[in-house]
């Protein structure tokens, strides 16, 4: 779940949205060892979930865990 403030129009927006989200190789693993429950704050981009699809998958490139 991402949840923050943005600003737009001069004013600010709260922002709730599920997204999902992907990650491979050393990435994946590093994060399978992440408590289930962790909030952990994401770097990566959007592309394509599938590649004939229009939907998105954020595709985690690094992250930190939150305390």
């Amino acid at each position: 779940m991402h949840r923050s403030t943005q600003q737009e129009a001069g004013g600010e927006r709260k922002v709730e949205c599920e997204m999902f989200a992907v990650a491979f190789g050393e990435m994946a693993t590093r994060l399978s060892r992440v408590a289930a429950g962790s909030e952990v704050e994401c770097t990566g981009f959007l592309a394509r979930r599938y590649r004939t699809g229009v939907a998105v998958a954020f595709h985690v490139t690094e992250f930190e865990t939150r305390r």
